[in-house]
């Protein structure tokens, strides 16, 4: 029987997914997947969250694409020759609970006609949306949940990464009735520790 698929999204670039998805795949001790590259090959997503896991029972699929310039995936897939093919982007086999880390938010573009979020319908997987706290965010995060509710897309809850702003906190999660599993202190450092440290922080 596969196991189940968690899809590590965010309400924009930079927003955490990296952080949260080495926090749940130590929790879980699940497996973890980067669909898609766009640049810093030799330090990937997937080395980084390999190089801050201490558990022994994970496994680091490789990824469907590896694109090597740091650009939204059909802009990186263009420069690299290439146009990105859903039908080639397929869970990888496991038993295992699985975390999905996307690439930048929901409305990038892998190809012309296709979006992350469209990816994520085609893995038929829940959501955990990460969100932070700058002018604006109520906006973006607002906005991504009505997208994914559009899609009919599954909320498992927000996680909000770095300095808390409870203003804005309880209106996001009175507004969208989405429940919070948890956030993630503003961190100084990030390491194996601040890993294992973290994860009595996330409820799920």
């Amino acid at each position: 029987m596969p196991g189940k698929t968690i899809f590590i999204t965010g309400i924009g670039t930079g927003i955490g997914k990296t952080i949260v998805s080495a926090i749940l795949v130590e929790k879980l001790k699940a497996d973890y997947w980067k669909p898609i590259q766009s640049g810093d090959l030799n330090d990937s997503d997937t080395m980084k969250v390999k190089s801050l896991v201490t558990n022994s029972a994970s496994i680091f699929h490789p990824e469907a694409y590896r694109l090597t310039q740091p650009f939204s995936p059909h802009k990186s897939a263009a420069i690299d020759g290439l146009i990105i093919d859903p039908e080639k982007i397929n869970l990888p086999q496991t038993t295992n609970t699985l975390i999905v880390e996307g690439a930048g938010g929901l409305m990038v573009p892998l190809n012309d006609q296709f979006l992350m979020i469209d990816l994520i319908k085609k893995l038929d997987a829940e959501v955990i949306l990460v969100s932070a706290f700058y002018l604006g965010s109520i906006n973006h995060t607002l906005l991504s949940i009505s997208a994914l509710k559009q899609y009919n897309i599954p909320v498992k809850g927000i996680i909000f990464n770095g300095a808390e702003d409870s203003n804005s906190k309880r209106f996001i999660l009175k507004y969208s009735e989405i429940k919070m599993l948890g956030s993630i202190p503003l961190l100084n450092g990030i390491d194996k520790a601040t890993v294992i440290n973290a994860t009595p922080n996330i409820a799920l």
